[in-house]
């Protein structure tokens, strides 16, 4: 039975790679628009208390059953403006069997980030991952999340940002050479498996291979298995793939952490069974299971996701893929270091326009805890709520021009991310701003450096890459390149 289901999760994978899911087979343009702007009855998610003053927050249920579950999976961040257009600010909208209040624009995602009177609660992410990332850092709430976040910033340190460089920067170099062995890659999974290859050395202090391969498929399966249509562990879906994940996962760090808790290592999962703050405080061995299981997945996912995006923009502007190439050639052959990376503007101009293009987290989930309001619109307590970086990301009063390409919109003097605290927002904000960002961004223009030096890559004019948000937006045909030797 265990080889049939590998077998079959095998062919899954394999045929994953080649054809694109249901969400994002190609329609007629008109078909898609006309999809896209079919209007529902509008419908009050809650009468405002008597005398409140404040106003009912409108939207609507979709189509039966599914809601609007498919226009999100098909359209990312073009659904979220067309909400926003219609409903402004504040809104709801049915889905995953829920009615889910959507919150867009600088001004309603800030209260909500900021959460200054403790009304909106990480629980709303348990509705779609706690099943499979039970107990990570992003699923817990107010004190008890400031003291893991203490904990696991001493694995996040800079003197331990310089050694995980260390192990990076000849795992990226060897992963890139690689690639001369085909000239027409789909670039994404090419991605992947190489930041694979570096979270498992990194995260773990493991080299690729069989094991390598079977934890990533548990990872692939726990994160997709988030925005199942069906939420019920049947046989061959993406529920019981997921759960079946979690055991993988729980199984093979569980079994390698007394190994880790004796040894001084160098690898992150060392650096959490170790993690110490001035009074005392660590993680259990079940922390740091947990802790370890959502930080591969955050990391290794939104690395590729990243690197994808900016790999595909400067294959659609070649003279942007010059000018980053001159600035990492001119740092010489040797391995970079912490400091050498900092010196990679141009890179960083074109990373923090990707991220804005194409947030890797589109939406942040929250529940209510208590009654509140927004913008002088009234959420009751217990309240599914999704954050929208990418309706930000496009906002007219922040950034000129939203939907270029135009990377020096971060450079002095023009700083458009400074126009709001919450224009440019692809790790969140407030106090659950990604721990990561700054390990993730040294991975990312390292990676990219190394593509520069050993490879050009290009893609038709015509080209235009299609992005599929079923759980994270990847590249729904895996991101087809030519790539040659430089």
């Amino acid at each position: 039975m265990v080889t049939v289901t590998g077998t079959v999760s095998r062919a899954t994978e394999a045929l994953r790679e080649r054809v694109p899911p249901l969400t994002a087979l190609p329609l007629p343009r008109g078909v898609d628009q006309r999809w896209l702007r079919s209007r529902w009855p509008v419908k009050e998610l809650a009468t405002p208390p008597a005398g409140s003053g404040l106003k009912p927050v409108l939207g609507d249920e979709g189509p039966p059953v599914v809601g609007h579950m498919l226009e999100m999976m098909r359209f990312g961040p073009a659904f979220g403006l067309r909400r926003h257009e219609l409903y402004g600010p504040v809104s709801w909208t049915g889905g995953f069997g829920r009615r889910i209040v959507a919150l867009s624009g600088p001004e309603a995602t800030q209260i909500a980030l900021v959460n200054k009177d403790k009304a909106f609660s990480q629980e709303g992410w348990k509705f779609f991952i706690e099943k499979f990332f039970e107990r990570g850092l992003m699923l817990m709430d107010f004190g008890e999340h400031r003291l893991h976040r203490r904990i696991m910033q001493e694995a996040f340190t800079r003197p331990r940002l310089a050694g995980y460089v260390g192990q990076m920067a000849p795992a990226l170099r060897e992963g890139v050479a690689s690639w001369g062995s085909t000239d027409r890659p789909r670039l994404y999974w090419a991605l992947k498996q190489l930041t694979l290859d570096v979270a498992t050395r990194v995260f773990m202090g493991m080299r690729s291979g069989a094991d390598a391969h079977r934890i990533n498929r548990a990872f692939v399966s726990s994160v997709r298995a988030g925005t199942a249509f069906v939420r019920f562990p049947v046989p061959g879906g993406r529920w019981s793939a997921g759960l079946h994940g979690r055991k993988v996962l729980e199984r093979y760090f569980g079994e390698n952490l007394p190994a880790k808790r004796q040894a001084d290592g160098d690898d992150l999962f060392a650096a959490l069974c170790h993690a110490t703050t001035e009074d005392g405080d660590r993680f259990s061995d079940t922390d740091i299971v947990n802790h370890m299981i959502f930080l591969m997945m955050a990391a290794h996912d939104t690395t590729t996701i990243t690197s994808s995006a900016m790999a595909y923009y400067l294959a659609k502007h070649p003279e942007w893929q010059e000018r980053a190439r001159e600035e990492s050639l001119a740092l010489g052959d040797d391995l970079l270091d912490i400091d050498a990376i900092d010196k990679l503007e141009t890179l960083d101009l074109v990373m923090k326009e990707a991220l804005r293009l194409v947030a890797p987290v589109p939406s942040l989930t929250r529940q209510t805890v208590k009654d509140t309001e927004v913008l002088g619109h009234y959420i009751p307590a217990g309240t599914l709520v999704g954050v929208s970086p990418t309706v930000n990301h496009f906002a007219p009063e922040c950034w000129t021009d939203p939907f270029t390409f135009d990377p020096e919109r971060f450079a002095e003097p023009r700083r458009e991310d400074k126009s709001h605290r919450m224009a440019w927002m692809p790790f969140g904000g407030g106090a659950h701003k990604c721990i990561g960002l700054h390990f993730g961004s040294i991975e990312v223009k390292l990676l990219m450096h190394e593509m520069l030096r050993a490879h050009r890559w290009s893609v038709p004019e015509s080209y235009t890459a299609k992005w599929d948000y079923v759980s994270l937006p990847v590249p729904a045909d895996g991101l087809p390149v030519r790539l040659t030797p430089r």
